[in-house]
């Protein structure tokens, strides 16, 4: 039943991040009138698929992200030049469908030989039926059918690229946004279910060392040494024993609800030893507690996460200090396995790492995107999109030959145990 639950954790955890970070790309893509043509979790075969509005949502085999895909990014219209064969549907005077095929099947529909067309501008087609020329107006969502596959088409105003940058790239940066805000939440999460550190207990004593001699026990609770007031501060009491080697030290500990002085000098030993192991004793979390220490894990998690890209990014690192997907569902396993509270940090750490990653300046990144956009932004016009487009291609072959490489490595150290 454990391993049940916590293979169900794993996929949750992967299917909370990669939807959230995708929402944020789909919905303020949606917002600045963009046509999202996909909506997809994972790469590779489609396992689940069904479409709602304008967008196909689909599952896929291979959990390694997700993407949206927007009208204009790529070229996936198939072209319809003069002279080309085509059938039209009707309704209210407008093309609601368009055929490039299978014409003894579309009785309901007129058959002729495209004079002009334009699917973006003016959305108007002008077909010869049979020597007699008419002009029909295109719907703005009408479906282009080739081969049984039904396409919206995307009008000029519907696309990417016609959107300013700004609409672009909220719509890009809106997905590591999403990111942001789930770890911050789950972090604030975290201290409202576990509390907050309120006074340091006394988890367990050595025999024969000072605290055992001097009669410290486990769950005392200590409240001031040397006339200091302790409270949380956990670094405060070690400090204080490193100072106080072999000099006597005043203890006022709560045993029962009762305050007990004890006396304990410390071993001159690595700069003074006790022999206790501590931890901290947790009150309630107020809301207000829960921001303050939410955004203080927060924070400092951000700049070790950076940290550790800076050390990539100067090749500071060896192969065995690196993670795929295997190390990733290994250590998922054994957070869940720790309880919720672990659990939910550790999916706070992840949205937070998956949010910073995708902002790095790397090709097929979020952040290669921005770059594009700003660089678009200084000279007033775009990169060629072609090139743009093999950039992020070479980007992400990069990034999968890396995985596949760190996946072997994770799997080869599974194997040697």
């Amino acid at each position: 039943m454990a391993t049940l639950q916590n293979a169900f954790q794993i996929v949750l955890l992967f299917f909370v991040l990669v939807t959230i970070h995708e929402w944020g790309h789909f919905y303020f893509a949606k917002r600045a009138g963009i046509l999202v043509r996909e909506f997809a979790i994972g790469f590779g075969p489609k396992i689940l698929s069904f479409k709602k509005d304008e967008t196909r949502f689909t599952l896929r085999l291979l959990p390694i992200g997700g993407f949206v895909r927007m009208a204009g990014e790529d070229p996936e219209m198939v072209q319809i030049n003069p002279g080309q064969r085509i059938s039209v549907a009707l309704q209210d005077d407008q093309v609601s469908h368009i055929y490039t095929g299978d014409f003894d099947k579309r009785m309901d529909s007129l058959i002729g030989v495209v004079e002009e067309i334009d699917l973006e501008r003016k959305l108007f087609v002008r077909l010869d039926l049979d020597g007699e020329q008419r002009q029909f107006a295109i719907h703005p969502q009408a479906l282009l059918i080739v081969k049984g596959k039904e396409t919206q088409i995307a009008p000029l105003d519907r696309q990417f690229a016609s959107k300013t940058v700004t609409q672009r790239a909220l719509s890009i940066f809106a997905g590591p946004m999403m990111n942001f805000i789930l770890a911050f939440i789950l972090f604030v999460t975290v201290v409202l279910m576990a509390g907050v550190p309120d006074k340091i207990k006394i988890r367990s004593t050595e025999p024969g060392t000072p605290a055992d001699k001097s009669g410290l026990i486990a769950n005392d609770i200590v409240l001031q040494i040397n006339d200091e007031v302790i409270g949380a501060d956990a670094n405060k009491l070690k400090n204080l024993i490193k100072q106080s080697a072999n000099k006597p030290m005043l203890w006022i500990i709560e045993r029962n609800g009762e305050q007990i002085r004890k006396e304990v000098t410390p071993q001159d030993k690595d700069g003074g030893i006790v022999g206790v192991t501590l931890m901290p004793e947790n009150r309630k979390a107020t809301v207000l507690d829960g921001v303050k220490s939410g955004w203080s894990s927060f924070s400092m998690a951000t700049v070790s996460i950076l940290d550790s890209f800076g050390k990539l990014a100067t090749l500071q690192f060896k192969m065995d200090d690196l993670g795929g997907p295997v190390r990733i569902v290994e250590f998922t396993s054994e957070q869940a396995s720790a309880g919720w509270a672990q659990y939910i940090f550790w999916t706070a750490l992840m949205s937070l790492y998956l949010g910073l990653f995708n902002l790095l300046p790397f090709p097929a990144l979020d952040g290669s995107r921005l770059v594009f956009l700003a660089f678009e932004a200084v000279r007033g016009k775009p990169v060629d999109p072609s090139r743009e487009s093999i950039v992020h291609f070479v980007g992400f072959a990069m990034l999968m030959l890396l995985m596949i490489a760190v996946t072997y490595n994770d799997i080869l150290r599974l194997v040697k145990g």
